[in-house]
């Protein structure tokens, strides 16, 4: 895949296919934190009903988790639009067909 480009932006844009391979692993991470903090969520208001003391204790470090995991979802997603900005910054740079300018080595 690598070294394969996509021009699925709709304006003729192309995307390397490590672009895209790296996209798709961020997404994966992004959905995987989201889907351990449904589970978090839903222990928290499993605690919260209980109002078993201990249970409650609990959630304060459940709590410290679902906040950490939502600071690593925004950390993915700044660095997914930096990764994006950047990538068709780069393949925008050739003519108005899409295509790379050579550049000098």
């Amino acid at each position: 895949m690598e070294g394969d480009t996509f021009s699925g932006l709709g304006n003729g844009t192309q995307i390397d296919g490590k672009v895209v391979q790296t996209f798709q692993k961020s997404f994966v991470q992004v959905q995987n934190i989201l889907d351990q903090n449904r589970l978090l969520i839903n222990e928290i208001n499993q605690n919260q009903e209980s109002k078993i003391p201990d249970n409650l204790s609990r959630n304060v470090g459940l709590i410290r988790e679902l906040n950490n995991n939502i600071r690593r979802v925004v950390d993915l997603y700044a660095d997914l639009s930096t990764s994006f900005t950047k990538s068709v910054d780069n393949s925008s740079e050739g003519d108005s067909s899409g295509h790379k300018r050579s550049r000098p080595i």
